[in-house]
């Protein structure tokens, strides 16, 4: 039987690649459900091909043209965020895909892991924001999470037939973003265009601002920390430019392992989907001949501080990984605006998490008010 997924932001990059995973393999997988924020054609198109049971547009707005693009099919058109909320532990569905960017995708990672579902995880700020109670529910309700992340796909491969215990640390890779090798005086004056230039991969503008500000592996570290129960203090980061080994595990005996591979996404999203099976993939890149070189750097915190601050909030108490993230989010959307300077979005993030608020979260809605009245805060910074 055809495994069904609810694709949870289908028209970004994750879940483009997802869909064309599903396009190649039409055997394994079926899209039983779409969901998008504000890309009502190309929900559209998606679901003209793909022909899914359920599509949500998140933005009610747009929900009179979607349902009349799809009026002559049998396609169920919802709107809004709620009911994105709402299919996440629909009946019909095996695995949910999680491409939604942000804490948007909180809510419907808890509502899929209540109802037992596997998830297959991409959504960083998920982990980084209440990782604690994500993966409780997880376990309470014998619920897998897969990650769909490159490093954390990498990691999860090479801990496969290993135990906790044998672990010495993981070590997460980095490109090094657009600025590897910058001095803090040459970030300054660094524009929103370099900024979204990413070396290797093609992402969406957040999660690219995230890599050239190595925010991402701070993410990435805490999302570790959660996902394979490790202290932070047995996870390190080190800049590998080529991008072939996308994470490595130190053992207890010396022994390293490493996943390598080249950059295309489509490789842990169909590993993700078809764990703990493998299948042979169409799109696969040549082997080990085209790697002429791998090289490994240190990470300058002094210049990229928000890796610092990841590390800094996860000592910290009282909900500060999602104060950390919502300063965070608040602060890339001031930068791609062009109101906030590329080193001001460290000074803004450090001095939201500095800040004492009186929400200790154990929920949901608790970390959702935190994250709000994180942003609120943000606001009345004056920082350029």
């Amino acid at each position: 039987m055809r495994q069904k997924l609810a694709i949870l932001g289908s028209t970004g990059s994750i879940g483009l690649q997802t869909l064309d995973v599903c396009r190649k393999y039409p055997q394994y997988f079926q899209a039983e459900i779409l969901t998008a924020g504000k890309n009502a054609q190309e929900l559209v198109k998606q679901a003209l091909e793909f022909n899914p049971n359920i599509v949500v547009i998140a933005d009610e707005s747009k929900y009179s043209f979607v349902a009349d693009a799809l009026k002559n099919t049998d396609i169920k058109v919802f709107c809004g965020y709620k009911s994105i909320v709402e299919v996440a532990d629909a009946e019909s569905v095996d695995t949910v895909v999680l491409a939604l960017v942000g804490i948007a995708g909180l809510e419907p990672a808890f509502a899929a892991l209540k109802a037992g579902k596997k998830l297959a995880l991409a959504n960083k700020e998920v982990l980084v924001v209440a990782g604690e109670l994500i993966v409780k529910t997880a376990i309470e309700n014998k619920a897998s999470i897969i990650p769909i992340d490159s490093e954390h796909s990498a990691i999860f491969q090479c801990l496969q037939g290993e135990t906790l215990q044998s672990v010495e640390k993981i070590i997460l890779t980095a490109s090094g973003g657009p600025f590897r090798g910058f001095e803090k005086d040459r970030l300054k004056q660094v524009t929103i265009r370099q900024a979204l230039s990413h070396p290797v991969w093609d992402m969406g503008n957040k999660i690219t601002i995230d890599s050239a500000t190595l925010m991402n592996k701070g993410f990435e570290m805490i999302e570790a920390r959660w996902l394979f129960d490790i202290s932070s203090k047995k996870i390190d980061v080190v800049v590998h430019p080529q991008s072939i080994i996308h994470s490595m595990v130190q053992f207890v005996d010396g022994s390293i392992k490493a996943q390598m591979s080249l950059p295309d996404m489509r490789l842990p999203i169909l590993y993700a989907l078809t764990w703990p099976d493998r299948i042979a993939a169409s799109f696969k890149p040549n082997g080990i001949g085209d790697i002429c070189s791998l090289t490994f750097e240190k990470v300058n915190t002094d210049v990229f501080r928000h890796l610092s601050l990841a590390y800094q909030a996860l000592q910290m108490s009282g909900g500060a990984t999602c104060i950390l993230n919502a300063a965070n989010e608040f602060a890339v959307e001031l930068f791609l605006q062009d109101k906030i300077s590329f080193l001001g979005m460290q000074t803004l993030t450090e001095k939201a998490l500095s800040k004492s608020f009186d929400i200790n979260p154990t929920c949901v809605a608790d970390y959702i008010m935190l994250d709000k009245e994180t942003r609120e805060y943000c606001k009345t910074l004056n920082i350029k």
